[in-house]
């Protein structure tokens, strides 16, 4: 249970088949509260309506109440969320939706309370639903066209606010990926965004980046600070520093790098943690005064999905810039995850109680991580075991990847092909496909991409990504250096080198980095300065 339910007056159970079966014993539906512990939102519904003496009496007597910790759960989430946190469902005892929505103040609840009692009174199990997005055993496959990425930049131009800078004319969302994106086809949309981002949404006091901003113009941040989201930040500023050599981004990257390894870092675990709160009261303060305060909440729980993406991002930074507190901060959290949370290539998602391992995001996740380690450093860890468990347990006869095992209370047992985290898997194959120089991991990460490619047309920016990883996978290049990882032939391919470029340093080579592509030899030297002339043409 979340330390945050201590402070309502509802009696929580776990989730798991126990409450299902006692909804269905009793004939009453199940309330389930998804929560997260860097939300003000969640705390403040727990005070002010789980915590009202009547409600809690009528959740306790009519319903049976359910809290989940979203984050350590995101099967759950996955399935149940209503878009934001805290997330209020009401299920059948088969799990089925019956309505939701996200906080809910005294008055609100208890008309919400009044809908779904005449809803079961009435209708009974058949009140419920299945969400949209578990109902489609597969999704649309199709080939991969070179339609997808123009489709995409397409939308790039379509969707950009030129005014303000970023994608989409509401909430704004700093969109790491799609940054990467646009900074090969775009550029001036993915730098103008990348200062959006630095001026409104950069804690230029404590370090990191909030979450995102309510108006269209970057105003009014959400203040919470996530290690994935950072570090996702950490790469595209990073990458954003490589193509243009502006030291602002460069300066924001290596801020954000202080931050996830002090506020941020976990001593006892010697990773990182998964994130710090937003406190509205404490951000308002003056510099001088949140000296005096304490700091917002950190949840030290150790995701080995976002400390992934931690490696990922802090050794691209160190790549471009031999920041060395970033290398050595990545390659230590890199260590613990492998060392604590990683068996025979299943990744667990957190070292404690109740942590389910080989869920699709942690598979994905650090993969990604490793691959880029391999590029960076030389070093491996267990890449190829996560790769081959993944292939093995998680993807299905049609190419696309389930994001957990086919079991599960409530709709957990129902399959879900998380989009989002197939692009990341898919593009950490085509990296080790390269790495390993076995073509089958980058026949896998077709296979994968192929599965969605029917629904190509239909994909806005949030997904760029998807289009970047299609593009890769049809026009692959590989830059591979005859050296071992830390030469300046090898650093310098890594800082000349198309960030959608895999870089492969070989410790046994002849001394020539080679660029190939496709697998033919498109250009190679021997030192930096000819590697730069035959990769720029100058």
């Amino acid at each position: 249970m979340d330390e945050f339910a201590a402070e309502t007056k509802v009696e929580w159970r776990e989730w798991g088949p126990a409450a299902f079966e006692a909804a269905a014993d009793s004939g009453r539906p199940v309330l389930l509260s998804l929560t997260v512990p860097w939300s003000e939102e969640c705390r403040a519904m727990d005070r002010g309506t789980y915590g009202e003496p009547r409600i809690a009496a009528n959740i306790n007597d009519g319903f049976v109440p359910v809290r989940v910790d979203a984050d350590r759960n995101p099967r759950v989430r996955e399935r149940y969320t209503m878009g934001g946190f805290p997330s209020t469902v009401f299920l059948t005892p088969a799990g089925e939706v019956i309505t939701g929505a996200t906080f809910l103040g005294p008055d609100g609840f208890r008309g919400i309370l009044d809908s779904v009692r005449e809803a079961w009174d009435s209708r009974g199990t058949e009140a419920g639903s299945i969400p949209r997005q578990l109902q489609d055993e597969a999704p649309p496959a199709g080939e991969l066209r070179p339609r997808i990425e123009e489709h995409m930049v397409e939308q790039l131009l379509g969707a950009y606010d030129e005014e303000f800078g970023g994608w989409g004319t509401d909430v704004k969302f700093p969109l790491a990926r799609t940054v990467e994106f646009a900074l090969v086809r775009a550029r001036d949309q993915a730098t103008r965004t990348l200062e959006a981002v630095h001026t409104h949404l950069f804690d230029t006091y404590d370090g990191g980046f909030f979450r995102y901003a309510t108006d269209r113009n970057w105003s009014n941040p959400r203040r919470e600070k996530l290690l994935d989201e950072n570090a996702a930040l950490v790469r595209a500023f990073a990458h954003g520093y490589r193509y243009t050599g502006t030291e602002t981004y460069r300066d924001a990257a290596q801020r954000t790098a202080e931050y996830l390894t002090t506020t941020l870092w976990a001593d006892d675990a010697d990773a990182f943690a998964g994130s710090q709160a937003g406190v509205d009261d404490y951000y308002r303060l003056e510099p001088s005064e949140r000296e005096e305060a304490d700091p917002p909440h950190v949840d030290e729980t150790v995701f080995a999905d976002r400390n992934g993406l931690a490696v990922d991002g802090l050794l691209w930074l160190a790549a471009y810039t031999d920041d060395e507190r970033a290398r050595r901060y990545a390659q230590r959290a890199r260590d613990s995850v492998c060392d604590r949370l990683v068996e025979d290539g299943a990744v667990a998602h957190y070292d404690g109680e109740g942590s389910e391992r080989g869920l699709l995001g942690d598979q994905a996740s650090l993969l990604q991580g490793l691959t880029t380690s391999w590029q960076v450093a030389g070093e491996s860890g267990p890449a190829r075991a996560i790769a081959d468990w993944t292939v093995e347990h998680r993807q299905e006869q049609s190419g696309a990847f389930r994001d957990g095992p086919e079991s599960g209370a409530g709709l957990c047992s129902r399959s879900l092909h998380p989009l989002d985290t197939t692009v990341e898997l898919a593009d950490a194959l085509v990296d080790l496909a390269a790495l390993t120089g076995e073509d089958r991991y980058r026949q896998v990460a077709t296979e994968a991409v192929e599965a969605f490619a029917g629904a190509a047309e239909r994909m806005g920016v949030e997904v760029a990504g998807y289009a970047a990883v299609a593009a890769r996978l049809r026009d692959p290049q590989a830059l591979v250096v005859g050296t071992e990882a830390g030469t300046d032939l090898h650093r310098a391919a890594l800082r000349l080198a198309d960030h959608e470029t895999t870089v492969v340093p070989d410790p046994d080579g002849d001394g020539v980095a080679r660029l190939r592509e496709d697998g033919t030899v498109t250009a190679e030297a021997e030192t930096p300065a000819t590697l730069e002339a035959a990769l720029t043409g100058e």
